[in-house]
């Protein structure tokens, strides 16, 4: 094969959202600018709306902004998300990000 394979940030960004929907103690995605605030809520049809990509040169990180469910332990919850992250990036996209950054922004009843 002679070519190259570029994956587009948006597919990107929807592989770590559907991804970081996996985890248990994430209750969804909220939306990146903020701008909306926590009134909503992003489904699995949204996820990529709450990942920020960021190229520098040759490195590629992530910023997820996620809304947990109450009562689990947040910086677990965050660490696995982003390891499971790192792991399905990886695997499935063939690229290792330079950091992957979980900002909880939300807690929610479920």
């Amino acid at each position: 094969m002679n070519g190259t394979i570029q994956i587009s940030e948006a597919a990107l960004a929807a592989l770590i959202g559907l991804t970081a929907h996996e985890i248990p103690g994430v209750v969804g995605m909220a939306p990146a600018n903020l701008k909306e605030g926590l009134q909503r809520v992003l489904g699995r049809a949204q996820a990529r709306d709450g990942v920020v990509i960021v190229k520098e040169g040759a490195k590629t990180s992530a910023d997820l902004y996620v809304v947990l469910a109450y009562g689990v332990n947040i910086p677990a919850v965050a660490k696995n998300v982003a390891e499971r992250v790192e792991h399905v990036v990886k695997t499935q996209a063939g690229m290792e990000l330079s950091a992957t950054r979980v900002h909880a922004v939300g807690v929610r009843h479920v």
